[in-house]
């Protein structure tokens, strides 16, 4: 009888309201869990516990790796330890990667949309030996080409600068690679707002935009700069002067046609493995063949583009007085080697 009646109670219980008080808390549910507490626990997907700290050299890979980050200061303090880390080796010591490893990380970044980490690219590249840089400028310069027709003004202007130190490094094997003189050559045309031959008919007096106002000359100075540096290596004869065969050479011979080739790929020119050419991605290795291209396709455009820069008067005048000198002089020995 006794667990009969304490069943009954049990099952009355479920169906009684509860009576509630002012004042006093609602009483809670039976299930009724605490969420109230907070975790001071920190939860790691992965994490590398090392009793020793990383090499030099871990940490130079680590930052190259983080040249992929999203974060734009994450991106710029990593360029800026790389080149830290590279000016301060030893004096013969060789780069902590090959420059065939570190320079296709940095291309990318010639694009970047952060000013700071475009310019802390400069610095890392101006920290490369020039003897690295050769066989690696035509990838260099489809990113340089790039920048210099794209929309943003800041980096058609950083692109320049990347221009001008890789003709400093490396300008000979510039001009010579595939793609390198006429190429480049349409992209300065393009920048400065200057038709080529083919439109010549329809030239206009409107100017190239490059930014805001207050630094449009500036930028149109760096620009007109950058590409008298390029024709005047461009066209320089680096053949040297030949006497033929002397008492002091002899022996030897034309020797400079029988020496070991300066860059890695000696034969590229002969496109052997590649997919074809057209007349804008072939490789101009000397000089009288990229004189021939500029005189035929680009001269009288330079030439009226110049003479339009040189009206205006100021730095810009004077800067496009300059590279019509330069362009005069070297067109001039084109000349005297055909007498």
């Amino acid at each position: 009888m006794g667990s009969s009646v304490k069943k009954k109670r049990d099952k009355k219980k479920d169906f009684q309201k509860p009576k509630l008080k002012v004042g006093k808390a609602r009483p809670q549910a039976t299930n009724h869990t605490n969420t109230s507490f907070k975790s001071k626990a920190i939860a790691l997907n992965s994490q590398s516990l090392h009793v020793n700290s990383p090499s030099a050299a871990d940490q130079f890979t680590h930052h190259l790796s983080l040249l992929n980050s999203r974060s734009d200061s994450q991106r710029k303090e990593s360029l800026s330890y790389l080149a830290t880390a590279i000016a301060n080796r030893p004096i013969g010591r060789p780069l902590q990667l090959p420059s065939s490893v570190l320079i296709p990380k940095l291309l990318p970044l010639i694009l970047d949309g952060s000013n700071g980490v475009r310019g802390q690219v400069l610095k890392l590249l101006r920290t490369i030996p020039p003897e690295d840089v050769g066989d690696s400028c035509d990838k260099l310069l489809l990113y340089i080409r790039a920048g210099m027709t794209h929309l943003a003004a800041d980096i058609r202007s950083s692109s320049t600068d990347m221009l001008a130190w890789a003709l400093e490094a490396a300008g000979d094997f510039l001009v010579s690679c595939a793609g390198g003189w006429v190429k480049t050559l349409k992209c300065f045309l393009a920048m400065l707002g200057w038709p080529n031959d083919e439109t010549l008919e329809s030239w206009s007096s409107s100017k190239a935009s490059f930014g805001k106002a207050g630094s449009e000359g500036k930028i149109m100075v760096k620009t007109l700069n950058t590409l008298g540096s390029f024709i005047d290596i461009g066209l320089a004869n680096t053949d040297g002067v030949d006497n033929g065969p002397t008492i002091d050479h002899f022996p030897l011979v034309h020797t400079r046609f029988h020496v070991l080739a300066r860059g890695s790929s000696a034969y590229a020119h002969l496109n052997l493995f590649g997919s074809p050419r057209d007349d804008d991605s072939e490789m101009y290795e000397h000089y009288e063949e990229r004189r021939k291209v500029l005189s035929q396709n680009f001269q009288k455009a330079l030439e009226k583009g110049l003479e339009s820069a040189r009206q205006e008067g100021g730095e810009t005048g004077r800067a496009a007085a300059a590279v019509t000198k330069i362009l005069v002089e070297r067109m001039k020995d084109e000349e005297l080697d055909a007498v």
